[in-house]
């Protein structure tokens, strides 16, 4: 069974920063195009930041750039989403997904990433 375990969520200040992880189960990941998600209370589910498999080029949503990346490790069989500067639009759960198809390799959109997905951690940035 494929399974993507979320860990790392929390409230964090205005300009603070926070590493959400996802463990993966069942698969490598290395195999796979990965990606966060993020949705906000009343609004739909949109992509923050993904890694393609095809040949390692990222999307990433324009108001996190330089902000937020992502990465992963091979080893631990997880990938990360490092935030730092974070504003309290970016608060909302998170999600991570992992798909071996070229939709997914092409474009960070929820519906590119049928394969698996994390349970969610929610973030909330406010003072």
């Amino acid at each position: 069974q494929l399974r993507l375990v979320e860990s790392g969520g929390g409230l964090v200040q205005p300009g603070g920063a926070l590493r959400l992880s996802c463990a993966a189960f069942g698969f490598t990941l290395r195999s796979k195009n990965i990606g966060w998600f993020r949705q906000a209370p009343g609004k739909a589910r949109e992509g923050v930041f993904c890694l393609s498999n095809a040949n390692g080029g990222t999307f990433y949503k324009e108001s996190v750039k330089g902000r937020f990346t992502i990465f992963r490790d091979s080893g631990q069989n997880s990938m990360y989403l490092e935030m730092s500067s974070l504003k309290p639009e970016d608060s909302g759960v998170y999600y991570c997904a992992a798909d071996r198809s070229i939709e997914a390799s092409i474009a960070c959109e929820p519906d590119r990433y049928e394969e698996v997905w994390g349970q969610g951690a929610l973030v909330t940035v406010s003072s």
